[in-house]
């Protein structure tokens, strides 16, 4: 990795490790850090009976403190997160993750119906069961950076499926609700960027010259 000494940083009581992330702007910014603690234990008269040695009766010893912080302030992570992702959060940390939109009345309980499915398997789901337009209900949620849109109506109800169009509008056709949630696990569990498979045009070179600048924004988050 790439570690280096910074001589006289470590606080008065005891050496520590700072982990440093960069911004979309390569500003640095302390983010994780692990820090010894030689002086609280000693404060808090703290102190655990050690193991003897031959000959020797059992002793107290003093023990080391490990403060460990892996996020810092998480509020400043969370901003270098979304400035990093330019407010578009893959799937797997995004706080919106589908928004279920019905092209009418008639399909909003089977839609609210298929909201707390995907809700009780821990997916951040929202319903729009408005009277908005289905065009307006689309607009706002990719306004509202939703990573996925669900649409049902008719089809959708009958098949017990959905119609998906991702957050660029693309349009990815009918599924089952459970491939759909297998695709949703996928994604959240081995934190996925559902980005890499679409980007604006069909060209293969875009696609992997798309795809490399992903992976190089994954690289700078590690």
């Amino acid at each position: 990795g790439n570690w280096r000494d910074n001589p006289g940083d470590g606080a008065f009581y005891g050496p520590k490790i700072d982990i440093k992330v960069f911004d979309a702007l390569r500003r640095k910014h302390q983010c994780a850090t692990v820090q010894l603690d030689f002086q609280l234990p000693i404060r808090f008269k703290l102190k655990y009976t050690a193991q003897a040695k031959d000959g020797e009766s059992d002793r107290f010893d003093r023990p080391v403190i490990i403060h460990r912080a892996m996020l810092g302030s998480i509020e400043r992570f969370t901003a270098i997160l979304i400035e990093h992702y330019m407010g578009k959060l893959p799937f797997w940390v995004s706080p919106r993750q589908a928004m279920i939109v019905p092209v009418a009345g008639a399909f909003n309980e089977y839609a609210e119906s298929l909201r707390e499915k995907l809700h009780l398997l821990g997916f951040a789901v929202a319903l729009d069961d408005s009277t908005k337009t289905l065009n307006k209900k689309l607009l706002l949620a990719r306004k509202e950076q939703y990573n996925f849109v669900l649409i049902v109506g008719e089809d959708e109800q009958k098949n017990n499926s959905v119609n998906i169009r991702t957050r660029k509008n693309t349009r990815v056709g009918e599924v089952s609700v459970d491939e759909l949630i297998k695709l949703f696990s996928k994604y959240r569990d081995e934190k996925l960027s559902d980005e890499v498979t679409d980007p604006d045009v069909d060209d293969e070179a875009a696609k992997a010259e798309f795809k490399a600048k992903q992976l190089e924004k994954q690289e700078a988050l590690k």
